[in-house]
């Protein structure tokens, strides 16, 4: 009866992705998470950065519901419908509403500042022409921080956008009264340059130039890191893109190309040597080495044959294969990493801006201060006039101009310095990760190891000369085209130079080489080979073959003239750098943990040589993200330095993803920093440069606001005029700038 109950159409759950429109910062996605979860049996998390709510529901709730709750919030929801978009079609700009607002401001806020600022280009009647062109910016330019401060206004929350919104309308208001009621408008007004304390006339100033300032800088801010958010889902698009695009089907006994998605289950497909794998599917016939590192990340090809199952989007290395497929479209193993990216980064909660945590506490502070001076000045008997020109006054020194400076301009500075030493830090939100960050995950196979098979030893038996086997065996594999071969060649001709030449050369099927070099009959390959030639290995050979196999190294063996002479060892090899960076990574106070796909062996063996301890070994590339979810609920703040297609819903998960540049496509664009060399030490200047900016941005805000806070007596007092708002403003976006451009000076620890 139990069962029948938990399976029942009423307490079934059901998940759904809505789209959400109309955040502007991470505290709105907050809201909207808080407004689902309020329905009863709901679960949902909502990112800002993807714009998605992941929500699972109870079966009889409509999603209709859902959307009705989410639009109560003050924002908006759709179900997304799947869209048979072709990969070429033209993507609309989500940014450019944004970039169209900026560049009207920045063209028409100029001239407003210039007037407002030198005395001498004050002609007469300056202010209206001052009026014409700030007018726009504050009511169309703005309009986005307006609308948002009144979403935020009916949720009784305060945000970086109403401290921009009532800053710029007080000082619109407060201008146009003056221009229409007051002194202002009358020919001949003119702002000295002077920064004298006294006691003006409220209706003789006017504040357009703050107005129209501060809302051009804050859009520049804001379109710069809305391009860097628009790549959240690039990381999908890349993904899907990696599998073969058609496919050579066999339908009675004729090759017929068609495109993949045409593909059924059940149906006999061909794919030639370096071709991509189509789909999932189990070999009918034929044998070959697959390349699967893309996917896996493990460096050596796996020799498949009649009965194994292969992976779409994986590179068949040698023979010819005709495969049956068994999995198409959403069930690929390809299709389900998507969908793990897809949740990772849904699930991955965007950090609060810093601005915005400071403007909750800050606007009703300022809000409360406007209030108290003019209720103190009209207590005090004060003419109505003044009262309101210090409530005006504070609000308008209260909106900092160098808080929309204060984040872009570090992130800018301190991108391109990191552009230049090859770390690309994609938006802000990336940089408050990194101060948090405790563990730091790293893939072995391209990230600690090159990735690359390499000739690593060669146990020769008695009286035979290690050059000559090199000789032999590496001319005979340089005419084979598999990985394995192709390491060993480079290896022997890194070696001994030039090659010699080869005649009768013969692959034989998932045993190895043969062919004349030099007049010797030479047999490179499985010891199954050699056996069928009655060459075996001496006890020694066989030993040093049996220890390296033992540590995850692959074997091959040599002979000529009727006996086994020699056994090469190919393995991936760590990069020389990759124990420095350890230290330096430790040195940040991170724990480096070793995650791979290989054995455990292998793994202990490179995690000994680089000096980690933490060791987890033989993971699917589904597991990678349950292993950094499990690190995260052990409380831990974890990073994740990666570089194939099996480390991209892991590069998502993470809290801090970084991505090997001389990786896939998918990685870099599942990770937050991108490390363009593939040096390991370059993710320890990424982590260090990245707390460095934020220290910069953190004092920024810091100088913003103290700025602006110093003046705030002055409005209070009635004392405030418009050149000291003007040169409060002017003031701090120099030091915001000036601080900013220290991040020019970050050295990389790399010679």
């Amino acid at each position: 009866m139990t069962s029948d109950v938990q399976n029942s159409p009423a307490t079934a759950a059901r998940d759904i992705e809505l789209a959400i429109g109309g955040m502007t910062c991470a505290s709105c996605a907050m809201r909207v998470e808080r407004k689902l979860n309020k329905l009863d049996g709901v679960s949902a998390t909502v990112n800002y950065a993807t714009e998605k709510a992941k929500v699972t529901f109870p079966a009889d709730l409509d999603p209709a519901t859902l959307v009705a709750q989410v639009e109560a919030a003050g924002y908006t929801a759709t179900v997304p419908q799947p869209k048979a978009v072709e990969p070429e079609a033209v993507e609309e700009d989500p940014t450019a509403p944004l970039r169209q607002r900026l560049i009207g401001s920045l063209v028409l806020s100029v001239p407003v500042i210039a007037l407002a600022m030198v005395p001498a280009l004050q002609f007469t009647y300056w202010q209206w022409i001052s009026l014409t062109l700030a007018a726009p910016v504050i009511v169309w330019a703005a309009w986005p921080f307006h609308k948002a401060a009144w979403t935020n206004l009916r949720h009784g929350a305060a945000t970086m956008d109403t401290l921009v919104s009532l800053g710029t309308l007080a000082a619109f208001a407060w201008s146009l009264y003056a221009l229409l009621f007051g002194s202002a408008g009358v020919p001949g007004m003119t702002h000295p340059f002077e920064l004298t304390i006294q006691r003006l006339s409220g209706d003789g100033n006017i504040y357009l130039e703050v107005a129209a300032g501060v809302t051009t800088f804050i859009l520049a801010g804001r379109y710069f890191e809305a391009r860097s958010k628009r790549r959240a889902g690039a990381a999908l698009r890349a993904l899907l893109e990696l599998g073969a695009k058609d496919v050579a089907v066999l339908r009675d006994g004729r090759e017929e190309r068609i495109p993949v998605d045409q593909l059924a289950v059940g149906e006999t497909f061909l794919v030639r040597p370096g071709e991509k794998i189509a789909t999932d599917g189990v070999i009918t016939e034929g044998s070959s080495a697959v390349d699967a590192s893309m996917l896996t990340g493990e460096s050596v090809p796996v020799e498949v044959g009649p009965g194994d199952p292969v992976t779409g989007a994986t590179v068949n290395s040698g023979g010819r294969l005709i495969v049956r497929a068994t999995r198409v479209g959403a069930d690929t193993q390809l299709a389900q990493m998507a969908k793990l990216v897809e949740e990772a980064q849904t699930g991955k909660a965007a950090v609060q801006r810093l601005a915005d945590r400071i403007s909750a506490v800050f606007v009703p502070i300022v809000i409360a201060l406007a209030t108290g001076t003019l209720a103190f000045w009209l207590g005090a008997g004060g003419t109505v006039s003044a009262a309101f020109t210090a409530a005006v006054a504070v609000l308008i020194i209260a909106c900092p101009c160098a808080l929309g400076l204060a984040t872009p301009t570090a992130l800018l500075v301190g991108t391109g310095r990191g552009a230049q030493l090859g770390i690309l830090i994609k938006g802000p939100e990336v940089l408050e990760s990194t101060r948090r960050v405790d563990t730091i995950v790293l893939d072995k196979t391209g990230t600690v190891t090159t990735g690359k098979m390499a000739l690593t030893e060669v146990h020769t038996a008695d009286d035979v000369d290690t050059t000559e086997v090199l000789r032999l065996a590496g001319a005979l594999e340089n005419a084979s085209e598999h990985p394995i071969a192709q390491a060993i060649a480079t290896g022997a001709r890194d070696k001994v130079g030039d090659l010699p030449a080869v005649e009768g050369f013969t692959n034989v099927e998932g045993l190895g080489v043969q062919g004349i070099v030099d007049g010797k009959a030479v047999l490179v390959g499985r010891t199954a080979l050699l056996a069928e030639w009655s060459q075996h290995l001496s006890s020694d050979l066989a030993a040093a073959k049996a220890a390296a196999e033992q540590q995850g190294k692959t074997a091959v063996a040599v002979g000529w003239d009727g006996q086994a002479r020699a056994v090469l060892v190919v393995a991936d090899t760590v990069k020389p750098t990759s124990a420095e960076a350890i230290r330096q990574l430790r040195g940040l106070g991170l724990t480096p943990v070793l995650l791979t796909g290989d054995n455990e062996a292998v793994a202990k063996a490179v995690a000994a040589e680089v000096g980690i301890d933490q060791v987890i070994a033989e993971v699917l590339p589904a597991d990678k993200v349950d292993v950094v979810k499990r690190l995260q609920g052990e409380g831990k703040v974890v990073a994740m330095v990666g570089d194939g297609v099996n480390d991209a819903a892991a590069l998502a998960q993470a809290d801090l993803g970084l991505a090997m540049g001389t990786g896939t496509d998918v990685a870099i664009e599942a990770s937050d920093l991108t490390l363009v060399r593939g040096d390991l030490r370059v993710a320890a200047d990424a982590i260090r440069l990245s707390r460095r900016t934020l220290r910069t941005i953190k004092g920024n805000l810091f100088w913003a606001f103290a700025y602006n806070i110093a003046a705030l007596p002055l409005a209070a007092a009635g004392l405030l005029n418009p050149m000291i708002a003007g040169a409060a403003m002017a003031f701090s976006s120099v030091f915001v700038v000036s601080n900013s451009l220290r991040l020019r000076a970050f050295r990389s620890t790399i010679g």
